[in-house]
């Protein structure tokens, strides 16, 4: 195997044949699969072989000989170093039809299944969408300043960037101001992350720092926080540890308006980063899984609440489980901020030994699962003893909702009634996916 960079053929013209799965060209020469970052699927390109590979080959895209008609010019300056987004030189429509492939796909070569239906992607507005967020913080001595970004490329170096339009407002504008922040602090060379956490009206940021700011570092960081109307939170170690530089914050908090349901959740925790998306995921979520008044629905993976409120609107109960304690107690705390007498929320090991669990050993009318990544493996087992007439499930993992997929259709008797992506991510090769199964 080269290292990295090593040139290993002359520049050569290659035909792309596809996207892959993380958003580059993949063409075939003599057999073997090159990949070919920025390239697109139908187009001609001039590359450079720079990584072999047992299975394929890694190129850098020189020029583009046969453009697609789908390619657009990126609205982004940054595009092309920053590893944000992979996609924005693909018209959004193409986006869209390259991330349904990978589902379908995904679905037929894993799951050996394939949708009776195929669901409306469900898209929203392409910038100014991302709500959370993790960034890199470095100092460069050969620039003499600190970089605040997200990681280049394929690559462990911070982007050089000053904004950002995918992330919402009000943090799109502010990374500029937030590298010169940095700069300013004693402990500039300890702070090595910022993660954003933009709710309805308020703006949290959550600073790593490995050594304690000083007086003027905090003093700094408050005025940082006047002039921008955001709040700080200090993480020194895990997730658990960050606080409010300020013991009076509020946590940040979204609407889920079709339902009257407002959800709190703490800085670090896991929402969807897409508000917008989102909403509509919950609404087109509830509507596929149609729950009626006396309906008891088991939410697995529920986080912080964001199907389990709405769902105890329209239906008996709703028992939600989840596997980090601190969501649990979140999710508790939502339902009685909204006045809901009708949610169980339990905490316990979904890759575990459910079975003898009080509440996975009732019966449920309907089934919603969120997982992530790794998939619902752990809880398909009880499947019989729940017998719901419809299970939708929520996947951030195409290749794991196929295995489960698999399962559900081989194993269970079930049928995959319908799916379809929601676009969560746009710019992103990232495909969330929605599917509907229901008996045979």
């Amino acid at each position: 195997m080269s290292r990295p960079g090593k040139l290993l053929r002359e520049p050569e013209r290659v035909r792309i044949d596809a996207l892959t799965h993380d958003g580059r060209g993949v063409a075939h020469v003599d057999g073997k699969a090159v990949f070919v970052a920025g390239a697109l699927a139908g187009e001609v390109v001039r590359v450079q072989r720079t990584r072999r590979r047992r299975a394929h080959d890694e190129a850098q895209l020189l020029e583009v000989l046969t453009a697609s008609p789908a390619r657009i010019v990126p609205r982004c300056p940054y595009f092309g170093t920053c590893g944000g987004c992979v996609l924005q030189h693909l018209d959004r429509g193409a986006q869209l039809a390259a991330k349904q492939d990978v589902m379908l796909e995904s679905l037929r070569r894993i799951g050996h299944v394939a949708p009776e239906a195929v669901l409306e992607p469900l898209a929203g507005d392409a910038w100014h969408y991302r709500r959370r967020a993790r960034l890199s913080a470095r100092r460069v001595r050969a620039k003499d300043r600190m970089l605040v970004g997200f990681r280049e490329r394929a690559s462990a170096y911070v982007t050089d960037m000053r904004r950002c339009d995918v992330l919402a407002q009000p943090a799109a504008e502010m990374i500029g101001a937030l590298a010169d922040l940095l700069e300013s602090l004693s402990i500039r060379e300890h702070v090595p992350q910022i993660e954003i956490a933009v709710g309805d009206g308020t703006t949290a940021l959550v600073l790593r720092v490995l050594s304690p700011p000083g007086d003027g570092d905090r003093a700094a960081l408050a005025r940082f926080a006047q002039a921008h109307g955001v709040t700080w939170f200090l993480q020194s170690a895990g997730p658990a540890s960050a606080t409010p530089l300020d013991d009076g914050a509020s946590p940040p908090r979204y609407r889920l308006d079709d339902y009257g349901v407002e959800i709190e959740f703490a800085p670090t925790d896991f929402v969807q980063v897409n508000g917008e998306l989102n909403a509509r995921l919950v609404a087109h979520a509830l509507t596929l899984l149609d729950p009626g008044p006396s309906d008891e629905v088991l939410d697995l993976y529920c986080g912080v609440g964001n199907f389990t409120l709405p769902l105890a609107r329209v239906a008996a109960r709703v028992t939600g489980v989840e596997g980090e304690e601190a969501l649990v107690e979140r999710a508790r705390h939502n339902a009685r901020r909204n006045t809901l007498d009708n949610v169980d929320v339990h905490v316990a090991d979904l890759n575990g030994e459910i079975g003898i669990l009080p509440w996975a050993r009732r019966r449920y009318d309907l089934v919603l699962l969120d997982p992530p990544r790794a998939g619902a493996s752990g809880v398909l087992p009880q499947l019989p003893v729940w017998r719901p007439r419809r299970v939708v499930y929520v996947s951030c993992d195409p290749a794991t909702l196929a295995r489960d997929a698999a399962v559900l259709v081989q194993e269970h008797g079930m049928r995959l009634r319908s799916a379809g992506i929601v676009d969560m991510f746009p710019h992103t090769a990232h495909v969330e996916t929605v599917a509907v199964f229901e008996p045979a």
